[in-house]
């Protein structure tokens, strides 16, 4: 059996290396794989070594069983999918390998000799090395076409971020493939340039070349550091500590060692590095649920240090020319697990940000080479904050195609996607070149999963109810405005205002077979949809229907969702194709989008029948009512604002303060207790 994506065909992967990271690499294969036969092989010429791998594969597949990720049956697919072996004669006739063996060119060059000979004559060759170049790596081979690095981060089987660097030779339709490949299963891939350390790197081991020095220069103790590393940055675990749980010690000093020369001279392995790595210990760190005491003074002082640092070396990688603010600050945020560089430069203010790095380098001499980017620098003097693309652009013959990109939240809306769609929707419309657009998502699980409830929170007001909804609606309606088809590629689940954005195109296709599809959640949080959804729905799919989605929260499939309307097609392969091909076509009047109902709708009932709706407010499904009546009876536009103006009185009820307060401490399957008032 074998896997197919987009013209090519894998029907045996390869694992190089059964240390650290390479069994993750193949277990996250493994999980992708299975459904589709295609084995992967693990093999390293340590015994051990492959035992240990295996033995830490099985551990974790048994715990995805007993966790209710996989089914007994999943579990025991995946761990028969895997061999590990000393044998590389298993290797052939494998379409694409990823090494993970000992950061060592001269070890890499005679892995990839091997593989050269062994594998499919067109397999695709990966190294997941952490910092050595591709030119580097691959110097030995006569043919680089289909070589490149694909540099995943721990754990890899769960962390998404993947930074994918090409050589001066590899085949650009490569890199294209790797980027949508690895987007396909589950990953969040950047493409990097190739340097030393790439994109991602120089900011982990720069982060605890400062907290080692902060550190040995007597400002803070270990514990403190990454206590308040933990608390500044968004870290997860703090520098020592994830240094700690990686084993990543030897590498880093190694890394330091070589970034001096081939990036910039302040990086430098610290003395206290180099005497845990000989030493073989590892850092003290803070036990589980232990409380680290750090006065207000010394924690200024590190936390200015470590924002400095961070901040300073992105905008260090940005000058490099190597990537670009967007994909930098989405890597960083699910790689490193860490509060993405530039967005939070903007909060903190980009003049301050500049200040911190100044102040640092003047700190102390082991400071004074702490690279001072030219683009900090500049923005600071603009006096503007960072432009951060949550909307990617992307042209196709004539047919823009908008990516909402969002992947640690599902792609949920905030107010820089509302904008930027709107702002992308202008400039289509005025575009010549362009015939029409597709507006999608990022990944495969979601559309747009909603909006974030973050800035819910914020409402106190009836008024402030009113003015969010209005501004929510905004760009919508200039979307469904648009003079050239504009389809929504639904590429998974869209709930809430995913829903309200969707229903603004001129059409929807969906990928098929989404047994949770599409959603209008508003409800369980207390409130209506405040981005047209009580208006558009009963216009698409008719009012008893839609008053059921609106009412209940409760989703539905594609399937449902096609025969009730609201979707065109279901569609197998790829969405996004699918969805430039219907804009095409209805550019060439060889088809006809019918446009939304913009007056009254016809027979529009007195009341509404009976909805279950368990532990909802009955409170605000009244004002859900309303607006689907009221809304029905007026003409599209001035439903929409009576939608909105409706907003206000969910503001004025106390379930919209518990729900929300609910969703924000206890998560969305968290059932808020109502008070129907």
């Amino acid at each position: 059996m074998s896997y197919t994506f987009r013209g090519r065909t894998l029907n045996k992967i390869g694992v190089i290396g059964s240390g650290q990271i390479g069994p993750d690499i193949a277990l996250h294969f493994a999980k992708v794989m299975a459904p589709h036969g295609t084995p992967v092989v693990v093999v390293d010429i340590n015994d051990e070594a492959l035992a240990a791998g295996k033995a830490r594969l099985e551990k974790k597949v048994a715990r995805g069983v007993q966790g209710g990720a996989f089914k007994p049956e999943e579990g025991e697919a995946i761990t028969g999918g895997v061999e590990f072996t000393s044998d590389y004669a298993a290797l052939a006739g494998a379409d694409l390998v990823v090494e993970a063996a000992t950061e060592n060119e001269a070890i890499k060059g005679k892995i990839f000799s091997q593989l050269a000979e062994l594998c499919a004559p067109d397999a695709l060759l990966l190294s997941n090395s952490s910092h050595l170049e591709p030119e580097v790596i691959f110097a030995p081979l006569a043919k680089k076409s289909n070589t490149g690095v694909v540099h995943y981060f721990f754990p890899a089987e769960r962390n998404r971020a993947l930074e994918i660097v090409p050589g001066e030779a590899t085949d650009p339709e490569h890199v294209e493939w790797l980027l949508a490949f690895y987007t396909e299963i589950g990953k969040v891939p950047i493409r990097v340039g190739s340097r030393y350390g790439y994109a991602i790197d120089p900011l982990f081991e720069g982060l605890l070349q400062t907290a080692a020095l902060l550190q040995e220069h007597g400002v803070a103790t270990s514990k403190q550091i990454d206590s308040v590393a933990q608390e500044v940055l968004g870290l997860g675990v703090g520098p020592f500590t994830a240094h700690n749980l990686t084993g990543g010690n030897p590498i880093t000093a190694h890394g330091l060692s070589l970034l001096t020369t081939r990036v910039n001279p302040w990086f430098k392995p610290p003395q206290s590095l180099l005497d845990k790595v000989a030493k073989g210990e590892d850092w003290e760190t803070p036990g589980r649920g232990e409380a680290v005491e750090v006065d207000a003074d010394t924690k200024t002082k590190v936390a200015d240090a470590l924002r400095a640092t961070f901040w300073g070396l992105s905008c260090e990688v940005l000058d490099s020319g190597i990537t670009n603010v967007g994909d930098l600050d989405m890597a960083v945020e699910i790689g490193l697990v860490i509060n993405p560089p530039f967005a939070s430069m903007n909060a903190y203010g980009v003049a301050e940000s500049l200040a911190l790095v100044e102040a640092l380098r003047a700190s102390h001499p082991a400071f004074a080479t702490f690279p001072l980017a030219k683009c900090l620098q500049a923005q600071a003097k603009r006096g503007e904050p960072w432009e951060i693309p949550y909307v990617l652009r992307e042209d196709h013959d004539g047919v823009a195609v908008l990516t909402i990109r969002r992947p640690k939240v599902l792609n949920a809306l905030n107010g820089d996607v509302f904008a930027q769609l709107q702002a992308h929707a202008e400039a289509i419309d005025a575009d010549p070149a362009i015939q029409g657009a597709v507006i999608t998502g990022f990944g495969t699980k979601a559309f747009v999963s909603g909006a974030d409830v973050g800035f819910l929170a914020k409402i106190e007001t009836p008024e402030q109810g009113v003015a969010c909804s209005l501004s929510s609606q905004a760009p919508l309606n200039r979307i469904e405005a648009m003079q050239k088809p504009v389809v929504c590629a639904m590429n998974g689940l869209a709930f809430g205002g995913g829903n309200e954005l969707a229903m603004s195109c001129h059409a929807r296709v969906c990928k098929a077979g989404l047994r949770t599809f599409v959603g209008q959640p508003e409800p369980n949080l207390g409130i209506i949809p405040g981005a047209g959804g009580t208006q558009r729905l009963p216009r698409l799919i008719g009012i008893e229907p839609a008053a059921k989605i609106l009412r209940d929260g409760r989703p539905i499939s594609s399937k449902q969702a096609l025969e009730l309307g609201l979707v065109r097609a279901e569609v197998e392969g790829d969405v996004v194709a699918a969805a430039v091909q219907l804009v095409r076509d209805a550019a060439a009047g060889k088809v006809e989008l019918p446009p939304i109902a913009q007056g009254p709708l016809a027979d529009v009932p007195d009341a509404l029948p009976p909805v279950e709706l368990g532990h909802l407010s009955t409170a605000i499904d009244a004002i859900i009512q309303r607006a689907i009546l009221e809304g029905a009876r007026m003409s599209l536009a001035d439903g929409l604002k009576h939608e909105a103006e409706l907003f206000a009185d969910v503001v004025r009820t106390q379930d919209m303060k518990i729900g929300i307060t609910n969703f924000m401490t206890k998560g969305p399957r968290s059932k808020a207790e109502f008070v129907h008032a």
